[in-house]
């Protein structure tokens, strides 16, 4: 009985949240199904992925589910590309072993500037399993960034009903853990002037240090693009704050930055307090551990907090980038 109310609660709170922001959106029919969500989470965190690990058949078991997706919800496929996949072999800079692995990208092409893109985007892989113990050896990943894929299917979705102006291109990162090795991949055959934004998602299933309806941005100061953001989410009751964590230097540790390193306006949204996280990096880093109505409201911030930069309404200022040189 404790469960099934458990279970009503977070439905009426998800089904609340959402019945607020449509009502302050008169312009756009708004909804992230909540179910959907917690479909994605749950599969790309679940054991049977095993942990994830750039080169390993668990991810490969990842990579294979987000493109079934992709193909379910009708993206095509990037430019030169024959399939899904972006496939490159690189070298560990840890173990010195090649890694095969890939990103996998869908676009979904914009009307009336079709030729501009924004990136959405998060990193599928993740640390893989402990050599030997007992018990339970899997890094399931589930905030680290099972939840930030699962924003991006949600919003692939959820464009393909609504419509884009610009051209989006969905991507999930590989071996981001391995030091942003998929994104910096990616960057090197893209003409980044025809990128306008890079939409990052990294740990949005906890409740942020500022509270509820809340989310924090890297890199706040680098560009207009987290003011664009605050200005759509005015009257929604949700909220978009700075990093509050610069010392960790977060804009630089997630796939936003390579794009960035380019001049792209790309940041990564998160809902996580990182300096308080005790399942950060940890085996307990598991779906059960994280708030669905909490990665079901960010989407929907995100989607309605940059809703003007897909559509063509605004362009954030580009990134000048001296101090990563150093």
């Amino acid at each position: 009985m404790k469960n099934i109310l458990s279970k009503i609660l977070v439905s009426f709170l998800v089904f609340s949240s959402l019945t607020t922001l449509q009502a302050q959106d008169k312009n756009t029919s708004f909804f992230i199904d909540s179910t959907l969500v917690k479909k994605h989470l749950y599969t790309l965190s679940s054991d049977d992925m095993q942990g994830r690990k750039a080169g390993t058949e668990g991810i490969e078991k990842a990579a294979q589910y987000i493109e079934n997706e992709f193909k379910r919800i009708g993206l095509t496929f990037f430019d030169g590309l024959d399939s899904y996949r972006q496939t490159f072999t690189f070298t560990n800079r840890r173990t010195k072993k090649e890694i095969t692995s890939a990103n996998i990208i869908g676009v979904l092409e914009g009307k009336s500037k079709k030729d501009e893109y924004v990136v959405i985007s998060a990193h599928y892989d993740h640390l893989g399993m402990k050599p030997n113990g007992e018990g339970d050896v899997i890094y399931n990943g589930a905030n680290d960034d099972a939840s930030g894929v699962t924003g991006v299917l949600t919003l692939a979705e959820y464009y393909k009903k609504q419509g884009n102006e610009r051209t989006i291109v969905f991507i999930a990162f590989t071996a981001e853990e391995m030091g942003l090795v998929g994104s910096t991949h990616f960057g090197k055959g893209i003409d980044a002037s025809k990128f306008v934004a890079g939409i990052n998602l990294e740990m949005i299933g906890k409740t942020p240090s500022f509270g509820p309806n809340t989310a924090w941005l890297t890199g706040f100061e680098r560009s207009d693009f987290g003011k664009i953001v605050q200005k759509n989410l005015e009257g929604t009751g949700y909220k978009l704050f700075p990093d509050p964590y610069i010392k960790f230097r977060l804009f630089f540790r997630s796939d936003n930055a390579s794009l960035a390193r380019l001049g792209v306006p790309s940041h990564t949204f998160s809902t996580t307090a990182i300096d308080k996280d005790k399942d950060y990096h940890q085996l307990s880093d598991e779906a059960e551990t994280l708030n669905m109505t909490i990665i079901t409201q960010t989407i929907q911030a995100v989607a309605k907090g940059t809703q003007s930069i897909i559509n063509g309404i605004d362009t954030p200022s580009r990134i000048v980038l001296e101090e990563a040189k150093k």
